[in-house]
């Protein structure tokens, strides 16, 4: 049998394995290597290995470990892919570990593969005949962009776990609650022509400036009307992202694209959402008859709460010694949920280390969050 590494050994090798998840082709990869190095470990430490392709997806894969047996358990979650990174605004080779300054830099070390090099750690000494009820791992594809990987597994209800954490950079405080998420491109179709004679045109960049007036009317209704005090944001928001249009200053513009963000509270449904985009957009719709048109970019993410009373949340609290919070940015946590299982968002590191350059993990989270995972293995498992 190969020994196992450490802490810091396992990381460096998992940020060493590329995944890199984006909408740009250029970017995207498939995350099968680092899918079969996390097996490799857990697969020595008995667990029960399996690996499912996910549909649809250029060559990334979910894995999930089991050890024990039974009904119910604990479920420990995360994403195995990282975002892009900008080469020019990082001071390491991102897919190395540099340990430097009591801190972990790489790609990856908080969001979020360093909080499966945790779970190796708390697990080595676990025997499955220990168990009372089974532990699982899972450790899914494309979160960074589709959560392809959280969607398919959900879909297949393979596992009914008692509690699920998942492990996204959160200080380790427990996040029972986050907005949801849905991008939307708005297409203007005009007509072009020479700049000369504007009549004999339909210039598409002044319908967007009027289809911008109606969503900005749209935002502040969103934010006077909607309102959850457990959010740092309590509104509901519409983010104006990207806009493109046009080919030449001295011609009619013929086509204009803008690329939206609406983030909804809990309790606001993805058709609810639609149906305020779609009434902002209608009277301009009816006055420019087939020139307006908005397409989904991507599949939207659901808002989360794990709703109280909850024994979880209490014990997570009590384990964590953070009382819980909400937050504005979204997870797997609402696919996970669909499992029939409570569902947190606890792990190590800060999410203002998550996408930036020079990411880093502290050392001061390794005693900690090691101290925490054991406390809810012996809590649901043992």
């Amino acid at each position: 049998m190969t020994k196992l590494p450490d802490f810091s050994q396992s990381l460096s090798q998992l940020i060493a394995c590329p995944s890199i998840s984006s909408t740009q082709a250029s970017w995207d990869q498939g995350n099968k290597e680092v899918i079969h190095l996390l097996a490799s470990w857990f697969e020595q430490l008995g667990f029960s290995i399996e690996i499912q392709a996910v549909p649809d997806t250029n060559n990334k894969f979910n894995l999930l470990a089991k050890l024990g047996s039974g009904e119910g358990g604990l479920l420990l979650a995360g994403h195995s892919d990282t975002v892009p990174f900008d080469e020019n605004r990082w001071e390491s080779d991102p897919h190395k570990v540099i340990n430097q300054d009591d801190k972990f830099f790489g790609l990856g070390t908080c969001d979020m593969k360093g909080f499966f090099a945790f779970i190796l750690q708390v697990c080595k000494d676990l025997k499955a005949a220990q168990l009372k009820k089974p532990l699982y791992i899972l450790a899914t594809a494309d979160e960074e962009t589709t959560m392809a990987g959280a969607r398919f597994f959900a879909k297949k209800q393979v596992i009914k776990p008692d509690v699920a954490i998942i492990g996204e950079p959160t200080n380790l405080v427990p996040v029972v609650m986050h907005k949801g998420h849905m991008s939307h491109r708005i297409s203007v179709e005009g007509k072009s022509g020479h700049s000369s004679n504007p009549n004999l045109g339909v210039n598409a960049i002044e319908i967007m400036y009027k289809v911008i007036g109606q969503l900005l009317e749209l935002k502040e209704l969103l934010s006077r009307n909607h309102n959850n005090t457990a959010f740092d944001v309590p509104a509901p928001t519409l983010n104006l992202g990207a806009i493109s249009g046009g080919d030449n200053s001295n011609r009619i513009c013929g086509h204009c694209h803008l690329d939206i963000d609406l983030r909804s509270l809990p309790g606001m449904n993805d058709s609810e959402m639609i149906t305020w985009l779609s009434d902002a957009l209608k009277n301009l719709a009816e006055h420019y008859p087939g020139r307006i048109t908005f397409t989904e970019l991507h599949p939207s993410s659901p808002s989360f709460e794990q709703k109280k009373p909850s024994t979880f949340i209490d014990i997570a609290e009590e384990i964590s010694g953070h009382k819980c919070c909400a937050v504005n940015y979204a997870t797997e946590a609402p696919f996970i949920q669909q499992l029939g299982c409570q569902t947190i968002v606890l792990g190590p590191g800060s999410i203002d280390q998550a996408h930036q350059p020079n990411e880093f993990l502290a050392h001061s989270e390794i005693d900690k969050t090691e101290k925490l995972l054991t406390r809810m293995i012996q809590q649901y498992c043992l």
